[in-house]
């Protein structure tokens, strides 16, 4: 009789094309489902909460798949460990019912970007953040977060998607998103925000735009003329993919 089972995935995404399967470019999904065909026997494609980008991290991202292995859960996670590469962990795994999907039954998602602000990045630093030492009123970054609080349509902030709708299900570019924020850690200055769900390139577009702010060439209210633009070049630059981590996904 065949499970549903849950996976949560951690991955230094340096190395990898982004999650999604691609041909010839190493990919998370791809990885990841060999590995399970040859601890299960069973050839499938692990489903993910969603695609993180070329470069991008992910402390906990969310797949699951069906099988009908007898491999108990927490014996699986071991086996899958053992012969997946070490930038990829799976931390743990677990059966859910059968209409538990990763991305259709995901509520929320919550991503993380770090900026190193110092004006030397620790070597062993340079892959997990984006390295801007320059002149930014981080006060004025911090009080415009808000701005994009609430439901909008976030089509400024979209990145042109070729696989738009053909695995999303999802052709509207309106989201709501539940917080957003910037804090100081140290020598760092992270952006936190948590929607129900984000658009291809998304949080580095808002970050992109947010550092515009920094720069002072832009305001809060120039932010909200961004939103209601519809219009991708109306926002800033996509900022580096290095510095952003998927943190969580909430059922």
């Amino acid at each position: 009789m065949s499970r549903n089972l849950k996976l949560t995935v951690a991955y230094d995404g340096f190395d990898f094309h982004g999650w999604q399967i691609q041909p010839g470019k190493p990919t998370v999904q791809a990885i990841l489902g060999e590995c399970i065909a040859r601890v299960t026997g069973e050839k499938m494609l692990p489903q993910g909460s969603g695609r993180t980008d070329a470069g991008v991290h992910a402390l906990a991202q969310v797949a699951s798949f069906e099988t009908e292995s007898p491999i108990p859960p927490a014996n699986l996670r071991v086996a899958l460990n053992d012969i997946l590469p070490p930038a990829i962990r799976v931390t743990s795994v677990e059966e859910v019912p059968r209409q538990f999907h990763a991305r259709k039954s995901a509520k929320a998602k919550t991503y993380r970007y770090r900026i190193y602000r110092g004006n030397v990045c620790p070597p062993f630093l340079a892959r997990y953040v984006y390295h801007h030492p320059y002149v930014l009123d981080e006060a004025a970054m911090q009080q415009a977060a808000g701005v994009v609080i609430g439901e909008h349509d976030f089509t400024s902030f979209a990145a042109v998607d070729p696989e738009k709708g053909k695995d999303d299900g999802e052709a509207s570019n309106i989201r709501n998103i539940f917080s957003s924020s910037w804090q100081r850690q140290a020598e760092e200055l992270i952006y936190t925000v948590r929607g129900n769900g984000f658009l291809h390139h998304m949080v580095r577009n808002l970050v992109g735009t947010f550092l515009l702010i920094g720069k002072g060439s832009l305001t809060a209210d120039g932010v909200k003329q961004i939103i209601a633009a519809h219009n991708r070049s109306s926002a800033g630059a996509t900022a580096p993919a290095s510095g952003l981590y998927l943190v969580s996904v909430e059922y």
